[in-house]
């Protein structure tokens, strides 16, 4: 249990420069709000679903971030910040990073049967602030949800998703994010959400010059192996 504790903390340090040790991280809302959840999703589980409304309510009071008791939440899960509403059919799964103002919300089904209403969030995502993610859609394993995006359909796994409604960059997040990128925005070490989309175009660019650049190698290469210098008169 202590070492679980110690490997969350740490995952925590590692996506935020900010806590100077492991007791600042313990204060923070979403560690506070995880915790609170952890509880009340046990009671759910339990069919004592007033107990855990009931530490649901505490918990958003506290932290400002509101977990159904009901969501299902795997490991080193982060929230940055606070003012996140997860619904109650929502399975978020490892090492899973949302920032402030996001909302994994569902849809109101005309056939009035609940089911799955809400999001599930693969190994790695990043939802970034003011994001929407609704419905039963699935966000794929490392995508990023763009800042204000609205999504309402499947993420393929690596995607980075702009724009209301959100749609897919060209260059995927592999591509250009080897490690943890804060609020899931490449290049700049300098991010404001407004310029989201013009950062991912440098990189789009950026991508685009070394594979031009790999080409012209390539050919080089192979005319001077020909010996053609890949010139032709």
């Amino acid at each position: 249990m202590f070492g679980r504790l110690i490997e969350y903390l740490d995952s925590i340090r590692a996506r935020d420069p900010a806590p100077r040790s492991r007791w600042e991280i313990l204060l923070y809302p979403g560690v506070i709000a995880l915790g609170l959840h952890r509880v009340a999703h046990w009671l759910f589980k339990g069919e004592l679903y007033f107990l855990a409304r009931f530490v649901n309510h505490i918990s958003r009071f506290l932290t400002a971030i509101d977990i159904h008791p009901g969501a299902t939440i795997g490991r080193n899960f982060f929230i940055d910040h606070g003012f996140v509403v997860i619904g109650e059919t929502a399975e978020i799964h490892d090492n899973v990073t949302i920032y402030q103002g996001a909302t994994l919300g569902g849809t109101n089904p005309t056939s009035g049967v609940g089911g799955k209403r809400h999001p599930t969030i693969c190994d790695g995502a990043i939802v970034s602030l003011g994001a929407a993610v609704l419905g039963p859609v699935t966000v794929g394993a490392r995508a990023r949800i763009g800042a204000n995006a609205v999504v309402t359909k499947d993420v393929p796994e690596g995607a980075v998703m702009v724009g209301i409604p959100a749609k897919p960059m060209l260059v995927d997040a592999k591509e250009y994010q080897k490690n943890f990128v804060p609020y899931g925005t490449p290049c700049s070490e300098r991010f404001d959400p407004a310029t989201q989309q013009l950062e991912l175009l440098k990189c789009e660019v950026e991508v685009l010059r070394s594979k031009l650049a790999t080409l012209i190698e390539e050919r080089e290469a192979a005319g001077k192996a020909t010996g053609t210098d890949g010139k032709h008169g």
